[in-house]
């Protein structure tokens, strides 16, 4: 799938939502943070890029340099897809299972226009939120929580 840059809003929530995990991480130090120009082959071989994705740097540490360089040969453990106004929600939910079925352990597919929020667990659950305060990363991501309503609306 061939998709058009952003506009300005979402891309900065893409940021906000990238500020907020990589600090997170460098202080966890357990994983790394990929944006949304890193490319994953997936254990059944398409080829998917999250707005933003965290991998365990364990399962990095197994891989080759040259694996390192190119598409990433892994389906991440958590991911990020931030709904852009021009995408339909329901093909971002399938792109969401299709994660799932390749071995995501937790993924939040966040849509600003709406204010809601779809929690995607490795057990197939899907957890439908309305405006929600705040989003646990436990246990996966000890100790992240993110605060969704700073990106419902751009402040510039």
């Amino acid at each position: 799938m061939i998709m058009s840059p952003t506009g300005g809003e979402t891309s900065w929530q893409h940021a906000e939502l990238v500020t907020d995990l990589n600090t997170w991480a460098k202080q966890d130090g357990m994983g790394i943070v990929f944006g949304a120009s890193a490319g994953f082959i997936l254990p059944n071989g398409s080829v998917h890029c999250p707005t933003l994705a965290w991998i365990h740097r364990s399962r990095l540490e197994a891989l080759t340099t040259e694996e390192k360089k190119n598409f990433i040969p892994l389906c991440p453990d958590f991911i990020i897809e931030l709904r852009s106004p021009i995408e339909p929600l329901e093909q971002l939910k399938e792109k969401m299972a299709v994660y799932i079925k390749n071995g995501l352990q937790l993924g939040w597919l966040i849509d600003p226009e709406e204010k809601q929020v779809f929690v995607y667990q490795a057990t197939g659950q899907i957890t439908h939120l309305e405006n929600p305060t705040s989003l646990s990363g436990e246990p996966l991501l000890a100790g992240f929580v993110l605060d969704p309503r700073g990106i419902w609306t751009a402040n510039f």
